[in-house]
């Protein structure tokens, strides 16, 4: 059987996964990009399910970044082909995911797990929590998105501030460079993440998803695809659309009015 280090959990509009390896501070193996793009992916499709929470299992730590034993050994092109760039794919999944996404920071998040952290819509902490980039410090770089998305969510000067310090930012500072929304007690993390939840699961779904998707292209976050897809979605409304299916079934010229 499949270890569940991934764990999706779903009640009524809201499903929560969690990141299910306390032992090693929930840090990442490629095992367990399979199941967050699993995940994601089952969320994705499910018409059901109307808020996203992405948390930690444990109190120490919401995720440590990438278990340094999974890719410390790995080839220069193994490293790109199944570390560096499936992380990229997996994340940027869940930063585009329809459903709004509420990150429940439970604890710690450094490296990837801050990387993780900011595919969130919303961000909830823990006063406990801490944050850092300390790729550096073992010859490497931020590698799922910490010189990008990070980037046009704090700004450079404070990602450079965090990538090339290395330096821990506190729950509180984290609110303060906008890095986090909201920081609650540890205990509470969970508690205001689904109440939050709650409310937003009872706004109209479809307003809530199209806002979503208007704003992250505004951020530069999968611009092409938002417009085109909407473009098609409003296409398929007309009339026009109607009468060219149906023309192209009864084999013959159609005669488009422009409405």
């Amino acid at each position: 059987m499949v270890e569940t280090l991934v764990e999706l959990v779903r009640d009524g509009d809201v499903a929560t996964v969690t990141l299910n390896r306390p032992a090693k501070l929930n840090s990442l193996t490629p095992a367990m990009l399979d199941q967050l793009e699993a995940c994601v992916r089952a969320l994705d499709a499910d018409t059901d399910v109307r808020v996203v929470i992405l948390t930690g299992c444990g109190t120490k730590a919401f995720c440590v970044g990438a278990d340094i034993n999974e890719w410390a050994a790995l080839q220069p092109l193994d490293m790109w082909r199944r570390w560096v760039r499936r992380g990229h794919q997996v994340f940027d999944q869940w930063a585009r995911l329809r459903q709004p996404v509420i990150t429940a920071i439970n604890g710690h998040a450094f490296g990837g797990g801050l990387e993780l952290a900011i595919v969130g819509d919303i961000r909830i902490a823990s006063t406990q929590a801490q944050f850092a980039l300390p790729e550096a410090s073992i010859a490497t770089c931020p590698g799922w998105s910490g010189t990008q998305r990070l980037v046009r969510l704090v700004g450079a000067s404070r990602a450079k501030y965090l990538a090339l310090s290395g330096q821990r930012l506190s729950a509180l500072d984290a609110v303060a460079s906008g890095l986090v929304h909201e920081v609650v007690a540890a205990e509470q993390v969970l508690e205001r993440a689904k109440a939050l939840a709650l409310e937003m699961a009872n706004k109209a779904p479809v307003s809530l998803q199209l806002t979503k998707q208007l704003i992250n292209a505004a951020a530069g976050e999968d611009t092409d695809a938002t417009l085109e897809a909407m473009a098609g979605a409003l296409a398929a409304t007309t009339q026009d659309a109607g009468e060219g299916i149906r023309s192209f079934q009864e084999k013959r010229a159609p005669k488009y009015q422009g409405r």
